[in-house]
C-alpha cells in the first residue's frame, strides 16, 4: 500500500515538473540544434486582400486607436477589408466605428441587437468576408506598421494554415500583475516559437492575433470559450500546420488588478476542459508529435491543481518518512508566501518577486475554479471587456 501510495506521489510530481520544465527546455533546446525553417521575408509581389475580423462590445475607450492601428500599417489599405461585429455595445463604439466609415471605405460594420457572445460573432463575421486570408483579433489589440505583412507572408506557402501572432503588455504596474503576465507569455512565446520550429504544430495561437486561411476555419460551437484554441485544433485535427511569428505582433493594455486577472483566466479555464473533451481523440489519433505536445504543453498543465492535491494527500499518509514530512514543510512555507503576496497587495503594497509567486497560484486557483465552472454546465459565453488601466 505504502509503495502505492509513493509511486502515485512520484508519478504526480513529475508529471508537474514534464509539464513546466522539462518538456519546455528540452523542445527548446532541441529546436535550437535542429535544423530550422528557412526565414520567410515579405514579398511584395504577394499582397493578396486581406480581412479582419474582430467583436467589440463597448470599446469606445480603444476602437478609434484599433481601426488606425490597422489602416496606417504598411499593407496597401486598399487590401485590407476590416468587418466588425457590434455585440450590442450601450457605450459610443456604434457611433464612433460609423464615422470612420466615412473615412475607410473598406470598414464593414454589424451590430448584434442581442448579446451574441464573441464566438457567435466571429462566425458570422467568416461567413460575410470575401478574402482568402483572415486575420482574427480583439477589439482592445493595437497592431504596429508591420503586422499584417509579417503575417501575410507565410501565406505565400500553400501548406500554411494558421499563424499565431506575438501580444505584448504595454502597461506594468508593479502593484498588478501586468509585469508577471507578461513574462510568462515571453516564457510560452518561446515555447510555441520552438514548436512552430520543429513541427509547425504550436499548441494554441492567440485569440486576439491570429491570421487563417478562410477554408480553414471550422465554425465555432455555441457555448464556446477559448476559440482560439478551438480554432487551432480543428486546424491540427485536419492535420494543417500551426505557426508561430513573433515579429507578427499586437499591443495590448492589460488590467493590472488580480481580480480581474483571475475572471479572465477562470474563462479560459472553462475553455481549456471544454476543448479537451472534444479534442482527447488527437492523443491516440496523431500520438507524435501532436499528441505528445498536447499532453505535455497543455493537458499536464490544466490538471496542475489536481496533480498539487495528490502530491499532498500522498505525502500526508507517508508523513512518517522524513522525505514526505519536508515535501509538506515546503508546502506550508509556500502557502504562507501565498498569504504574505495577497496581504500585501490588499495593502498596495509592492511584492517585488513574491508577486511572481502570488501570479503562479492565482492562475492554478483559477484553473480549479474553471473545472468546477465547467462541470456545473457553461449558459453563457458573452464577455465583459477586462477592465484596463486600474
Amino acid at each position: 500500500m505504502i509503495l502505492a501510495i509513493e509511486i502515485i506521489f512520484w508519478v504526480a510530481v513529475y508529471a508537474m515538473f514534464h509539464t513546466y520544465i522539462l518538456y519546455p527546455l528540452g523542445v527548446i533546446i532541441f529546436s535550437k540544434s535542429s535544423k530550422k525553417r528557412e526565414p520567410i521575408s515579405f514579398n511584395s509581389s504577394f499582397q493578396p486582400h486581406v480581412a479582419v475580423v474582430f467583436a467589440a462590445y463597448n470599446e469606445e475607450s480603444v476602437i478609434k486607436e484599433k481601426i488606425d492601428s490597422i489602416y496606417n500599417s504598411e499593407y496597401p489599405a486598399t487590401k485590407i477589408s476590416v468587418y466588425i461585429g457590434s455585440d450590442a455595445s450601450t457605450d459610443t463604439t456604434d457611433i464612433i466605428v460609423k464615422e470612420l466609415q466615412s473615412k475607410y471605405s473598406n470598414l464593414s460594420f454589424v451590430r448584434f441587437n442581442n448579446r451574441t457572445g464573441k464566438s457567435g460573432i466571429i462566425n458570422q463575421l467568416f461567413e460575410i468576408c470575401k478574402e482568402d486570408i483572415v486575420i482574427g483579433t480583439d477589439a482592445n489589440i493595437i497592431f504596429n506598421e508591420k503586422t499584417i505583412s509579417n503575417f501575410v507572408r507565410h501565406f505565400n506557402d500553400a501548406n500554411t494554415s494558421l499563424v499565431g501572432g506575438n501580444i505584448s503588455y504595454i502597461q506594468k504596474n508593479k502593484l498588478g500583475i501586468s509585469t508577471q503576465e507578461n513574462t510568462y507569455l515571453s516564457f510560452e512565446n518561446k515555447l510555441k516559437q520552438a514548436e512552430s520550429d520543429l513541427w509547425s504544430k504550436v499548441q494554441g495561437v492567440e485569440g486576439g492575433l491570429y491570421c487563417i486561411r478562410k477554408k480553414d476555419f471550422t465554425p465555432i460551437p455555441p457555448l464556446t470559450f477559448m476559440e482560439d484554441f478551438f480554432i487551432t485544433c480543428s486546424v491540427l485535427k485536419n492535420k494543417g500546420s500551426v505557426l508561430f511569428d513573433k515579429e507578427a505582433l499586437g499591443y495590448e493594455d492589460v488590467s493590472t488588478m488580480q481580480e480581474e486577472e483571475f475572471k479572465r483566466k477562470t474563462r479560459i479555464s472553462i475553455g481549456n476542459f471544454q476543448n479537451l473533451r472534444r479534442f482527447k481523440g488527437l492523443l491516440i489519433e496523431q500520438p507524435f508529435p501532436l499528441g505528445f505536445a498536447f499532453l505535455s504543453h497543455k493537458i499536464l498543465r490544466w490538471f496542475t491543481p489536481f496533480l498539487a492535491l495528490i502530491t499532498i494527500i500522498s505525502a500526508l499518509l507517508l508523513q512518517e518518512h522524513i522525505l514526505y514530512l519536508n515535501y509538506l514543510y515546503i508546502v506550508i512555507y509556500l502557502l504562507l508566501l501565498t498569504f504574505l503576496d495577497w496581504l500585501l497587495y490588499q495593502l498596495k503594497i509592492s511584492s517585488g518577486p513574491l508577486r511572481y509567486w502570488g501570479h503562479f497560484t492565482m492562475m492554478n486557483l483559477a484553473l480549479l475554479n474553471g473545472f468546477f465552472k465547467y462541470i456545473k454546465g457553461v449558459r453563457t459565453n458573452v464577455w465583459q471587456p477586462t477592465k484596463r488601466n486600474q
